[in-house]
């Protein structure tokens, strides 16, 4: 067998592609499921609209390609958490997503009390909603919950854990620390959850599922549900395999995923980073799939705004319209666009912003508005990279990128002219799953290497063209609209 199931299991779809050892796509298939919003800055999904829109897009993906896999890679949308009865996998309610912004104020409380020293030293991470922990306060709040947690009834995982739960039947509750670093209960320092976090939010022990590699083989598929067993062999958060699948396994090199949102990743090496102000450090994985780490910068709100045009105010039909509204006008009349719609994540971890748009007039279009959106993307991603930069004193000559906006080549140019360094776009714009793949075959020798699994890649390059006058006067455009945000959220 030459080739890997990929499992790409994300905010607004789950996706799934068979990667030959040769880089080819042999099949795919995705599957959108529905978004629950049941108030003022809440984001659910029903946990299992994931498992089924994953497994009917793997199914597709594996009669598509005609031959069964050797192994399967997950990836996954990282801090959406998810609460279960361990025997019958039956979830305790919906999945609290990422994007959620239901424990500001807790997340407040625990900064007037001191804690966010100790959260940043341990987890190099900040405290906001963002992450799985408060999140999961929030699940345990009912007494018979939280006795049910104690006894080990229960599960809790990020969705990696809820994947592997449900393709082993319950045999296996386990996650890999990249996805685990991302839940304010993981210390980078000692490689595994922490009793003094767990105590600082009340999370029983009996809760966690164990840690495993992300790449080696953990189990194995149950036989009938896609087939006979197939090991499964690689897990990574979606943002550290996309690094993994760009090749980004040496010091300094960085890339950019353009999703829902934008994330914006450098790696490190493999001694726990001090991260820069304003940004996160992470598990990750080296150039073997062991571990190693990064720094990281989140957009929270990024393709999202296109579907928000696309399906709140109707100003697009098909997100692909984008790029010709874009180039239908010379610039952008004067708006700018700040989708701060779950508010703002780096550098400024302001969770009261919300979207504005400034510079609206008479003459405005809705190419004028799509184009902001389209340069916000941009914009928002230049102020991650600068920030990195800044902060770590290394030289990034360039940024690889991957996701599905990244296939605009509008964006993409624009992207490099704003940054002022050349823009690389892998030929396979999912590198998320492909990054899932390589952590999976490598484990089970579909790839005897790593020099054997870069060998499938190649690249567009964007080269910047913006004056440098002109670059400096979108910049400033830009700074003035994100202020008006970050004074409406703190007025």
């Amino acid at each position: 067998m030459t080739s890997v199931l990929a499992l790409d299991q994300g905010t607004t779809s789950s996706r799934a592609l068979m990667v030959h050892q040769d880089g080819r796509v042999l099949g795919s298939a995705q599957h959108e499921f529905t978004q629950h919003f049941p108030a003022h800055g809440l984001v659910e999904h029903d946990p299992r609209d994931l498992i089924d829109s994953l497994l009917r897009a793997a199914r597709e993906a594996i009669a598509a390609a005609g031959e069964q896999p050797a192994a399967i890679g997950i990836t996954n949308q990282r801090e959406t958490t998810v609460l279960w009865d361990r025997r019958t996998l039956e979830p305790l309610g919906p999945a609290i997503v990422w994007q959620d912004r239901r424990t500001a104020g807790r997340c407040a409380e625990l900064k007037a009390l001191g804690a966010e020293p100790m959260v940043r030293r341990k987890t190099g991470l900040l405290l906001d909603p963002y992450f799985s922990a408060t999140k999961l306060e929030v699940m345990l709040r009912d007494p018979g919950v939280r006795r049910r947690a104690g006894r080990g009834e229960l599960a809790f995982g990020t969705v990696d854990s809820w994947i592997v739960a449900n393709l082993t039947g319950g045999g296996r509750h386990v996650t890999d620390p990249t996805n685990a670093s991302r839940t304010l209960l993981y210390s980078l320092e000692s490689g595994g959850f922490d009793p003094e976090l767990l105590a600082l939010f009340g999370v029983p022990a009996e809760l966690l599922p164990e840690i495993v590699p992300s790449s080696g083989v953990l189990g194995e598929s149950r036989p009938g549900l896609l087939g006979p067993p197939i090991p499964i062999a690689g897990i990574a958060g979606d943002q550290q395999a996309a690094l993994f699948g760009q090749g980004c396994v040496a010091a300094g090199m960085a890339k950019n995923t353009y999703g829902t949102g934008a994330f914006l990743l450098l790696y490190a090496g493999e001694t726990v980073p001090a991260p820069p102000t304003g940004l996160l450090a992470t598990a990750a994985c080296n150039a073997l799939g062991g571990l190693g780490y990064a720094l990281e910068g989140s957009v929270f709100i990024a393709g999202a705004v296109m579907q928000w045009l696309r399906d709140g105010l109707g100003l697009l039909g098909m997100a692909a319209e984008s790029e010709a509204l874009a180039r239908s006008v010379p610039d952008t009349g004067g708006v700018s666009f700040v989708p701060a719609f779950v508010g703002l994540g780096s550098p400024y971890w302001e969770p009261e912003a919300r979207g504005t748009v400034t510079g609206l007039s008479r003459g405005t279009t809705r190419a004028h508005v799509v184009r902001a959106a389209l340069e916000s993307m941009a914009h928002s991603s230049r102020e991650l990279l600068e920030t990195l930069v800044t902060g770590t004193g290394l030289a990034v000559p360039r940024l690889r990128v991957d996701g599905g906006a990244a296939t605009n080549d509008w964006l993409m140019q624009f992207q490099a002219d704003i940054l002022g360094v050349p823009v690389e776009r892998l030929n396979l714009a999912e590198t998320t799953a492909l990054g899932a793949a390589g952590l999976a075959g490598l484990a089970v020798g579909v790839w005897p290497g790593v020099t054997e699994f870069g060998s499938t890649r190649q690249y567009r390059v964007f080269v910047p063209q913006m004056a440098e006058s002109e670059r400096t006067f979108k910049i400033r455009s830009w700074e003035r609209a994100v202020s008006a945000a970050l004074h409406w959220a703190r007025a």
